[in-house]
This record gives structure tokens, sequence and C-alpha cells, in this order.
């Protein structure tokens, strides 16, 4: 039975495509370049820092967020910037019971804009905020600790297949695999192995599986 489900931030909640853009625009590149310098690193299973790297050789995001917050166009995000599908999602899971929470790959400060959003969510957590990141095994390890419930009546539900599947499934959680943003159209998000417990098209199919599950 699936008791709680845990969502990943970028391209599962969050519509990333006006923060690439601002990138782009930081990095002054069009943004039609960036973007496919972007897929390009993804298809051939590099980290999307490397993508930056591409046009900056000493990038470090670190100096470059700083940089960019000291010049008021930090990375920030907000209920607009969520995909139409989630609040109802997250409303009709808390309707049902389900615990919920969020926990991805983000900085200290994603946590107020998560916050800000107003999702009806019980954790929210970051990288950052923990110290740990995916696809490290301590990252699911510490969203089993953190949950009131056991690891395999947890679904995590991401859209990369090596950074939210394959270590979610190794730590005994149940994988919810949605296919959107880029990873969700790379190679490895059509998930040959079936490793995923669902394939999602959207978050509007995940209320009924979990249903499903609860019923079985």
């Amino acid at each position: 039975m699936i008791r709680a489900v845990v969502f990943d931030v970028g391209e599962t909640l969050v519509d990333e495509t006006e923060i690439w853009g601002s990138w782009a625009d930081w990095l002054g590149v069009p943004r039609h370049t960036f973007s496919a310098v972007v897929g390009a690193m993804a298809v051939r299973g590099k980290g999307h820092w490397e993508a930056f790297r591409v046009f900056k050789p000493d990038f470090d995001v670190e100096v470059e967020d700083g940089r960019r917050a000291l010049a008021g166009r930090g990375t920030r995000f907000g209920p607009e910037d969520l995909y139409p599908d989630v609040r109802p999602c997250v409303e009709a899971l808390r309707e049902m019971g389900v615990w919920v929470g969020i926990a991805g790959n983000q900085p200290v400060r994603a946590e107020r804009d998560l916050l800000d959003c107003g999702l009806p969510v019980q954790m929210i957590a970051t990288s950052a905020g923990w110290g740990v990141k995916k696809p490290e095994p301590a990252f699911f390890e510490r969203i089993v600790a953190e949950c009131p419930y056991q690891a395999h009546e947890i679904v995590y539900v991401g859209d990369r297949v090596v950074n939210d599947v394959v270590p979610a499934r190794a730590a005994g959680l149940a994988t919810a695999l949605i296919r959107r943003g880029v990873w969700g159209f790379v190679p490895d998000a059509f998930d040959p192995e079936r490793l995923a417990d669902v394939r999602l098209r959207g978050l509007d199919e995940l209320p009924r599986w979990v249903a499903e599950r609860r019923r079985a």
C-alpha cells in the first residue's frame, strides 16, 4: 500500500523553461542554442552543468549564482512556474489521506520558493539543506527517515531514471517516472528495463494509480 508520495522539483513540479532561459540570457547565449546544448549533454549522459561549461569553461554555479543574485537576476521560481497539474494532484492525494513531501536537488533558497507556492505538503527539503544530493543513497535514506512510513509505502516521483528511479528503487521505495522536461525525453527516460513502477504522462494520472495501490 502506498501511504506517502514524495516529489522531485525541477520538471516534476516546476516548469524550468524560464529558469533555463534566464541562464542563457546571463551567459549571453541564444535561448534555443543553449537548450540544444543542454539536450545534447543529457543524451550523452552528462550533467546539465556541463552545458554551461561549453559556453564558459570556468563556470562555477555557486559563483555565478551569487553574481546573478547581486545583480537582481537570481534564479527563483513561484506559483506561476508550477505545471498546471501539480496543485490538483497534490490536493487529490491529500484528500485521500496520503502524506505528501517534496525533496529534490535544489539550493536552500528553493525551500522558500516552494513554501511560497502554497502547496498542501507536509515536507519540503532540498539537497543543499540536507547536505546530500541525488543519486547518492543517503538522499533517499533521508527521505525514509523523514517520512512516517516505511520505504515500501513511499513512492518517489521524478523525471530522471538515473537520478530518481534507480536510486529510489535501490532504497526500497516505489517509483514513478514522469515524462516531461529535457531528461523526460532522452533515451534513458524510456526506461527500457521497466524499472519504474509506473510511467506517467502527467501528474493527473498519479492519484488514480495511488488509489489502486491503496486498495490492493
